[in-house]
């Protein structure tokens, strides 16, 4: 269920607009996310440590991922937005061909509308046992009136 904000249910707080001309996506994630005025939270790049702030998922991207978005969830939460809220996913991987792995396990937190979404693939990420890192960015409402 989705959070409530002042009011106003977040879950209809973002639609995606299906662009012609261009291929459907790929996997859980849109081409385009629009919304209207509200509060944005920004998740910064999160990683799979754990409360006491050990990797989780060593050599297990599956692993891994499920940690962030469980990390991302928390995040989203204190700020008052839930997964329904995310208009803009950014996922780093050390092999491109991680994405098999997460992408099912993305898909089980993210709703549609999805949010957009990128994939990069990089050399290393903050801890040698890190595999995946994703930031993220929401859109609450105010319900200020506004």
């Amino acid at each position: 269920m989705a959070p409530v904000c002042g009011g106003w249910s977040t879950a209809r707080m973002k639609r995606a607009p299906e662009p012609a001309g261009l291929a459907a996506p790929l996997g859980p994630y849109s081409l385009v996310t629009t919304t209207p005025p509200g509060e944005l939270v920004f998740i910064g790049g999160t990683i799979a440590l754990d409360e006491a702030g050990e990797v989780v998922g060593v050599g297990d991207v599956a692993a891994q991922t499920e940690q962030v978005m469980e990390n991302i969830g928390r995040a989203l939460a204190a700020a008052g937005a839930g997964f329904d809220d995310v208009v803009k996913i950014t996922t780093y991987v050390t092999e491109i061909d991680f994405y098999a792995e997460l992408a099912p396990v993305r898909a089980r937190y993210l709703t549609a509308p999805y949010p957009v979404s990128t994939l990069l693939e990089v050399s290393g990420l903050m801890l040698p046992d890190l595999l995946v890192e994703i930031d993220a960015i929401a859109v609450v409402g105010t319900g200020r009136g506004t």
